[in-house]
């Protein structure tokens, strides 16, 4: 019998009249392509009755998923994926673009594309340092994040980042359109975060999380969004999300921390507006301090010109 992994969860307000595979990938993490998949073997349910894809999920509602797992989860599937482009490549480091739908490394659950896959089926040598499935790895972005990340080569370099990352050494800038005006227009947030109590797939401002520091700036202020500039000191899981959240500012498009779906579907957005666009560092070898940037992928910048236009 295939092991599997089985989430029963109510939809969330923010989720009300999206279509069952939109809601699993943006609840769990999947591609809508993987969640299709599940669909059509049976194995998702709402309010116990079968659905197809297209169906409309409605808050409050139960679902629930059955989400086989593979004999070896973790193991690094070699696999070109369409859409990662090399930003900066040396003996110790590799520094990448990462798109959206996406994962860093493989998980639990996860059976989509991975940075890792990626670089392992391109041909470039990571450090074997880390975890089997996360050799190399020193940061992650979530699956549904776009942009700049930086991988490591050699040894050496795993080591010294790893503890650049810990001493919070490295500047990690994301630009997140968020709904609303932000009050100040510039100014921090220092909130522990923690698993959320009744969502094992959400994160939320808890008095027994850890330490999480974000620092926030306006960019540009429009009638409906704010694009601001972000600095974290520390890097939870959906740090930016959950804080932005907490403001009452969520994200454009994060339908999972309360985004108004309406405003998503008017930019045409199918998941968070946030990107990380900058990430600065000493380098391994030579100690000198580099910076790297990435633009706003398509959908992202396309987003942020009707926002701009709007009226």
């Amino acid at each position: 019998m295939t092991a599997a992994d089985q989430r029963v969860v109510l939809v969330p307000d923010g989720l009300a009249g999206e279509r069952v595979d939109a809601a699993m990938a943006r609840m769990f993490g999947v591609s809508r392509t993987r969640a299709a998949e599940l669909i059509a073997q049976g194995l998702v349910q709402v309010d116990g009755a079968g659905v197809t894809k297209s169906d409309r999920v409605e808050a409050g509602t139960l679902l629930d998923v059955t989400i086989p797992v593979q004999s070896d989860p973790l193991e690094i599937v070699p696999e070109i994926v369409e859409g990662i482009k090399i930003v900066h490549d040396d003996e110790s480091i590799v520094v990448i673009d990462k798109p959206v739908g996406v994962a860093v490394h493989p998980s639990p659950g996860w059976t989509g594309p991975t940075v890792v896959g990626h670089l392992v089926a391109a041909g470039f040598r990571i450090a074997t340092s880390g975890a089997s499935e996360r050799q190399g790895i020193v940061q992650r972005l979530d699956v549904g994040t776009s942009g700049v990340m930086v991988i490591c080569k050699s040894e050496t370099a795993y080591s010294r980042l790893k503890n650049a990352f810990r001493r919070r050494d490295v500047d990690k800038v994301y630009h997140a359109l968020v709904q609303g005006h932000p009050d100040p227009f510039e100014g921090t947030v220092d909130a522990p975060i923690g698993r959320h109590p009744s969502s094992d797939w959400k994160f939320g401002v808890m008095a027994d999380g850890k330490s999480s520091v974000t620092h926030y700036r306006t960019l540009e202020a429009h009638r409906f969004a704010s694009l601001l500039e972000i600095h974290l000191e520390t890097g939870r899981t959906h740090q930016i999300r959950v804080h932005m959240s907490a403001l009452k500012h969520p994200c454009v498009g994060d339908l999972t921390y309360g985004a108004d779906p309406s405003l998503a579907r008017r930019v045409k957005l199918e998941r968070q507006w946030l990107h990380a666009v900058r990430l600065g560092f000493e380098h391994p070898d030579t100690g000198e301090h580099v910076e790297f940037s990435t633009d706003y992928p398509d959908d992202l910048a396309a987003a942020l010109e009707i926002i701009r236009g709007a009226h």
